[in-house]
Formats: structure tokens, C-alpha cells, sequence
């Protein structure tokens, strides 16, 4: 008979095609992982690994097995949840992806509501890049995403429109273009910038909203590059440039420091979607968090945003 935990370990050895590295990840000894991996071949009959040295190739035949040991732990993941559920309600891991403002001002708000109604659940919050993080929702290593980034290509993505995300303007308090308090957009030009990586969402927001005045963000003068919001605000409040930050960056750090300035008829604003695998099997645990967000329990209850709660499936957006 199959051994899920055996399963387990080939799938990690899989992904780091490496016994070394797969014995650290699960915290095991090398020659416990090659015994295991060797009881697998033994069982199918087959090597499952093509070694190399140190180095690692999955066979024919283990990369086979990879596409059905991930249903079957997946599977046997969901099947204890549901029978602990049985006899102590909602309980679970649940885990999130988010890119970086989501993840630092949005989602531990919402997971905190969530855990006071469900105190058995355990969450985790990976902080990374929007592309990194549908990826691992494809491959059923995460259940949600909370990013800017919609795949309108795989259609068994499923996203729901959550909260509308607004960037703001900000620039030392000596700056003259505070003391104006609103600028020309084509006063942008006259700027020295710090912004967010290109792959970033914000980026993207503020490359769009740019656009719709015939600006090119690459006319920007940027003469720094930062991977996340608070740095940005941190160096504008230092007199290093301006930037663009999320209105809720400034809430939540309560910075007196920095102003804000409106850009006459330019509003940079970008949706923030939760996004779940239909085509991976849901355990309670995730269907009680979806069915959560729709909640008035939620504090940014979906039904009763400001946003409209719209679910998109293949980019088309179809009314709850």
C-alpha cells in the first residue's frame, strides 16, 4: 500500500532535486530520505530519479508520479481536515499569497476578524511577487491570492474583486510642490522620483494612469528603485524625492512628515482581487474563508464595499 508520508518526500525531493536539500526542508536525515525514495522504486518498480552525482533528474516515470502524488497528499491533506472537523468545527492551515501592501495592510486585518470566528485555524501569509504567487496557486501550493494580478488566460482561476487600492502623491513638507498642495500632471516631469520595482502592481497602476495623460512613466526621472512602500515613504520623509505610495501606507504609519499632493485630473487607483483554484479540491477550512469574505463579519465585507463585488472568470466580470 501507498505511503503518503513517502509520497511527501518524493514530492519535495522533486521540487529540490535534492535529498540534501529535501532532508533539511522535513527536517530528516539524507540517508531517511534515499530509503524512502529507494522503497517508492522498489514498490513501482522503476527508478523515479536519475542520479548524477549529487545532482538529481526526475525520470519519465517520476515525473508521472509527481502529477499524482500531489492530488493524493493534497487529498489525504483535505481528508484530516474534514474528519477533525467532524469533532472540533473549523480547523486547519490555511495559506495565503499576497503581494507586498495587501500583505502588510490589508490581510492581517482580515485574518485577524477570521481567526476571532475561527480561533482552531492556523494562517500563513506569504509575502512575494503577483506572478510568483499564482504560480504556487496553480500548483495547489497556496488556496488564495491577494494580488493586483488577474490571469485572465487559466480558466480555473477564480477571482473576486476585494478592495480598490488607491495611490497618492507624497513629498517632503519643504517640497514647493506642497506648499501648491495640487500640480499640472505635466508638472510630474519636473520631479525627481523613487518608485517600486517594474513588476511591481503599483507600478503597473501608476504606468496606466499615467498613460491616460500622454505621459510615458519612463520620462519619470527616477533615481531610485525600492521593493516596497514603507521605503519609498521613509526616503520621501528623508528629502531623497517623491513618490507614490498607497493611501493606507500613510494611514497606518501616521506620517506627518511627508505631503500629500493632488494631481489635477488624475486619479491612480488599482483593484486588489482574492483568488482561489477551482480545479484544486477545497477543504472546510477554504470554503468557510470564502464563504467568509462575503460576510458581514468581514470588516471589508465584499457585499457592501465600495467596490463593486464583481467575480471575474476569464477576465469576464459576471454579477454575484
Amino acid at each position: 500500500m501507498l505511503d503518503i508520508h513517502q509520497l511527501h518526500i518524493f514530492l519535495t525531493a522533486a521540487e529540490t532535486l535534492s535529498f540534501t536539500r529535501t532532508a533539511q526542508r522535513l527536517h530528516m536525515t539524507q540517508p531517511s530520505v534515499s530509503q524512502h525514495i529507494q522503497a517508492l522504486e522498489r514498490h513501482f518498480g522503476c527508478e523515479l530519479f536519475v542520479r548524477n552525482g549529487r545532482n538529481l533528474e526526475l525520470t519519465e516515470a517520476g515525473l508521472k508520479l509527481a502529477a499524482f502524488a500531489q492530488e493524493a497528499v493534497f487529498l489525504s491533506a483535505r481528508i484530516e481536515s474534514e474528519m477533525a472537523s467532524l469533532n472540533r468545527g473549523v480547523v486547519g492551515h490555511l495559506i495565503i499569497g499576497c503581494c507586498t501592501t495587501p500583505g502588510k495592510y490589508i490581510l492581517p486585518k482580515l485574518l485577524a476578524s477570521f481567526h476571532d470566528q475561527y480561533p482552531r485555524v492556523r494562517m500563513t501569509c506569504n509575502v512575494m511577487h503577483q506572478r510568483d504567487a499564482i504560480k504556487l496557486l496553480l500548483e495547489g501550493k497556496l488556496h488564495f491570492t491577494l494580488t493586483s494580478l488577474i490571469d485572465d488566460l487559466t480558466p480555473e482561476l477564480e477571482s473576486v474583486r476585494f478592495i480598490c487600492d488607491r495611490l497618492v502623491l507624497i513629498v517632503p513638507p519643504d517640497h514647493p510642490w506642497a506648499q501648491k498642495g495640487e500640480i499640472e500632471a505635466a508638472q510630474l516631469l519636473e520631479g525627481r522620483f523613487i518608485l517600486r520595482e517594474s513588476e511591481s502592481g503599483s507600478y503597473a497602476a501608476i504606468r496606466s494612469a499615467l498613460a491616460t495623460k500622454e505621459i510615458s512613466i519612463h520620462e519619470l526621472d527616477t533615481i531610485l528603485t525600492l521593493g516596497n512602500s514603507e521605503a519609498i515613504a521613509l526616503s520621501v520623509r528623508e528629502g531623497l524625492g517623491v513618490g507614490f505610495v498607497s493611501e493606507k501606507v500613510i494611514e497606518c504609519l501616521g506620517m506627518k512628515d511627508v505631503s500629500v499632493v493632488k494631481i489635477k485630473g488624475l486619479e491612480i487607483e488599482r483593484d486588489i482581487f482574492i483568488t482561489r483554484n477551482k480545479r484544486q479540491p477545497s477543504t472546510l477550512i477554504q470554503n468557510t474563508f470564502w464563504e467568509y469574505l462575503f460576510s458581514p463579519k468581514n470588516p471589508f465585507c465584499l457585499c457592501n464595499n465600495e467596490v463593486e463585488n464583481l467575480a471575474i472568470n476569464r477576465g469576464v466580470y459576471e454579477r454575484n
